[in-house]
């Protein structure tokens, strides 16, 4: 059952790496220097799991000696070793294929684990397990996920969320059981820490980044969803309407120009 479910995640994120790679927000320097401060020192090895295009991982470029992006996703993964070529292969950082509950790492061999917007979609104690394992003591793990839709305009975001809601809704309808993602739920991400008994201390930390966006991205944040791009690739040919409408609604608002959006974020943490 958990080895369909896993299956099925990873599918979910199959074929539109670009799209989400050119409009999802960036890991914010925040995270480096919140993690840096409960490690008490520099890391020598960070392991990013379920790194996706590498926007959480590229974060980490300047502030380990070695930096490891785990994803199982071959379309995801594609993209961030595009962009490891384009940054000149810089020789401390690397990009491997794996799952979070089997990490190919020798026990006590990191000192910081992170997840950025992918831990729920990960069975949490299996994985937590393996993160203890793979972690030194006095290493840190941290889960993070920015808050959807970005903070910008009320009636935008009542318009997002309902377009997601509708694409979720028609992904469970039009694909088969067995093929569903499930994903955990990401308000018990502390609470999962707490409960695996393999960390000291835990707790959650909420702060926030500001980012500029025009309309484009702004409506391509939407499109980038799972559930939607699930839906529309399972043949929901009739959203395409609601995305239009919302695309159109969305390039009002922006009025043709640049705006500021907030991101926030919530991030769950665990010390061994």
């Amino acid at each position: 059952m958990i080895e369909n479910v896993r299956t099925s995640n990873v599918q979910r994120f199959a074929g539109f790496g670009a799209l989400y790679d050119q409009n999802r927000p960036a890991a914010p320097q925040e995270v480096v220097k919140l993690l840096t401060t409960y490690l008490q020192r520099k890391p020598q090895t960070v392991v990013d799991v379920g790194c996706g295009t590498g926007l959480s991982t590229f974060l980490w470029l300047n502030e380990a000696e070695r930096i490891i992006g785990v994803e199982p996703s071959d379309d995801m993964r594609a993209v961030a070793v595009s962009k490891w070529e384009a940054s000149n292969q810089p020789d401390h950082m690397q990009f491997v294929k794996g799952l979070s509950h089997e990490l190919d790492l020798p026990s006590a061999s990191a000192d910081v684990i992170t997840c950025s917007q992918s831990f729920h979609w990960m069975e949490p104690q299996s994985t937590l397990r393996e993160f203890a394992r793979v972690l030194r003591p006095g290493g840190v793990f941290a889960a993070y996920d920015c808050d959807w839709p970005p903070a910008f305009d009320w009636k935008i975001e009542e318009q997002y969320q309902r377009l997601i809601t509708l694409g979720d809704a028609r992904a469970l309808e039009l694909a088969p059981k067995e093929q569903q993602a499930h994903k955990w739920n990401k308000e018990e991400h502390l609470q999962q820490i707490r409960r695996s008994g393999l960390f000291r201390y835990a707790r959650e930390i909420v702060f926030h980044n500001w980012e500029t966006c025009d309309a484009e991205r702004y409506a391509n944040l939407a499109f980038s969803q799972g559930g939607l791009q699930t839906a529309l690739k399972l043949g929901a040919d009739e959203l395409n309407d609601e995305i239009n409408a919302f695309r159109e609604q969305v390039a009002k608002a922006f009025g043709g120009e640049e705006r500021e959006i907030l991101f926030g974020y919530r991030l769950r943490m665990g010390v061994v």
